[in-house]
């Protein structure tokens, strides 16, 4: 062991009239383990917010939608086969895109109506869980014989969210009506379109925005319902790598030409991701000050132990010890101080942010209270998500703090003049 690093120990060992030095160093070690442990939590929830919403928006929605200008799409079995050519492109599905009300009784609510093609919708996006009932009930052939009255046997399927259902009142085979605002042409004037559907599936994607407001019908039943003929919204496309999903669209968009145009998930979303990026730069900022807090602590416990061992530092020069090595042992103990606080931050905060649920739900219980409500945020659970990539960057950086604190009383204490500081001894 290196007689520098041997010292630096030693002076981390408080004696009896040096105590309050001592309480100084244990509270830089848990101001860098307060700061680390923080930024790896904050940062994985930050992360987790991202993906979790990425996956949801991405569940129900697809990667890239192929629209026309004129506003439906006439031959859309063409372009699905056109596009299926595109590199990049696994899979894509006609959609129906457009507003209607449901009304049970008394209860109505607006919601979006989206048809969809229960062969090969699948491929393309995903509805979350299906709570009752199945999604390919909506055909009517597909349809097995239901325990229900005969009259209600024939209807068009439906399958709404979780919470539309339950604001409305609605359960699992029973009859809804579908008012679109679209209304039909009489000698009275325009009536409202109205039409009687079955609920034959109740899907949960865990964002209640989307749980609260979809509602599904096939999309041959949708085509009836508008009075589109063949025509549909536009083509709803998957793509192998969502990265490269603004490329994809763009390849498309030259394949096809006029009157098509694509947008992808990036560009649709491009507010909401961007701000939750920016978020996570100003958490990281701010939360980095706990880490520079307890740095200008260890600058305060490296001046203070440099004025304790004064004599100490005379007495090494005159043995032969060199400015460097002087300057060395208090590096060295700045630095263990770092590392101290850095591996436990590193631990506590890796150990919080992996059973981050299960600590949210104890919490919960505890205080009796919800830490995020699905009625008012898009998400029903605390997510988490490490990114070690983000953690090596909170290590590295502590321990660079951790140094550049160091140096400055370390130069002080190598600067010492031996006869100067033993002249009264």
């Amino acid at each position: 062991m290196a007689y520098e690093f041997f010292i630096s120990l030693r002076y981390l060992r408080a004696k009896r009239k040096q105590v309050f030095v001592s309480i100084i160093t244990l509270i830089s070690i848990v101001g860098i383990f307060l700061g680390v442990a923080a930024l790896i939590i904050v940062l994985a929830v930050m992360n987790g917010f991202e993906t979790d919403l990425r996956e949801k928006i991405l569940g129900i929605n697809s990667h890239v939608v192929l629209m026309e200008y004129s506003g439906t799409m006439k031959d859309y079995r063409k372009v699905m086969q056109e596009v299926s050519g595109i590199e990049g492109v696994t899979a894509s599905t006609p959609f129906i895109y457009s507003q209607a009300m449901l009304k049970n009784g008394e209860n109505v609510s607006g919601v979006v109506l989206r048809g969809l093609s229960t062969d090969d919708a699948m491929k393309v996006i995903n509805l979350g869980k299906i709570v009752q009932g199945r999604l390919l009930d909506l055909s009517l052939e597909k349809r097995p014989p239901l325990p229900i009255d005969e009259s209600l046997r024939k209807l068009p399927g439906i399958v709404v969210g979780k919470e539309l259902a339950k604001h409305l009142g609605l359960f699992l085979h029973e009859p809804v009506f579908v008012v679109s605002p679209l209304g039909t042409a009489t000698p009275m004037g325009m009536v409202p379109r109205m039409k009687k559907f079955l609920v034959v599936g109740i899907f949960d994607s865990g964002f209640y925005e989307y749980d609260s407001t979809l509602a599904y019908l096939s999309l041959a039943d949708c085509q009836e319902f508008l009075n589109m003929g063949e025509r549909v919204t536009g083509v709803e496309i998957r793509v192998r790598d969502i990265d490269r999903a603004d490329v994809i669209a763009k390849s498309i968009e030259k394949k096809l030409g006029f009157p098509y145009w694509a947008r992808h998930w990036m560009e649709m979303n491009k507010n909401l991701f961007a701000a939750l990026k920016l978020e996570k730069r100003v958490m990281f900022i701010i939360l980095s000050l706990i880490v520079i807090v307890a740095a200008f602590n260890i600058i305060t416990t490296l001046i203070m132990v440099v004025m304790e061992k004064n004599r100490d530092i005379a007495i090494l020069k005159s043995i032969g010890a060199t400015s460097r090595g002087i300057m060395k042992i208090f590096i060295l103990q700045g630095l263990i101080i770092g590392t101290i606080g850095t591996i436990l931050g590193t631990a506590a905060g890796l150990a919080v942010a992996l059973n981050l649920s299960r600590v949210s739900i104890w919490i919960e219980n505890l205080f009796g209270f919800k830490i995020l409500p699905s009625d008012v945020y898009y998400l029903s659970t605390l997510p988490s998500k490490v990114n070690y990539g983000d953690v090596a960057i909170i290590v590295v950086g502590t321990l660079l703090i951790s140094f550049l604190s160091t140096i400055y009383p370390s130069w002080r204490a190598s600067r010492l003049d031996p006869a100067e500081a033993l002249r009264y001894e």
